[in-house]
């Protein structure tokens, strides 16, 4: 069960550019410290961060995970509608992350949804 488990997250974090990922404060505090001890000496760009991410994605704690895992669960619902309301915004800097609170308003509620989840969990 682990193993497919493993491989469906390994599948969504291709579809999740790290860099996106990474501008959340959850994954940010659980797993930078992880991300430079598993992936140091990792130039990001070209996807290279995010196959390192995926290939030693075993090897995070429980608390990264699940901070990389909701991180997805965003991307995957808010796709859309970022593409929609943020067209011309590079990522990096925290510069989609502030795009998207301009416009959390106009979000359809599946992605507000995975965004207030991702943020306080499903307390």
């Amino acid at each position: 069960m682990h193993g497919i488990r493993g491989l469906t997250v390994a599948s969504l974090l291709l579809m999740a550019p790290v860099a996106a990922m990474a501008q959340g404060s959850a994954v940010r505090q659980a797993c930078r410290a992880e991300i430079q001890q598993h992936c140091a000496g990792v130039q990001p760009g070209e996807g290279r961060l995010r196959a390192c991410v995926k290939e030693n994605f075993a090897a995070f704690s429980e608390p990264c995970k699940q901070a990389l895992l909701s991180s997805v669960a965003v991307v995957r619902a808010c796709k859309a509608d970022v593409q929609r309301t943020c067209p011309d915004i590079q990522p990096g800097g925290g510069h989609i992350q502030a795009c998207m609170k301009d416009h959390f308003a106009e979000y359809s509620d599946t992605c507000k949804q995975a965004i207030i989840t991702a943020k306080f969990g499903t307390r």
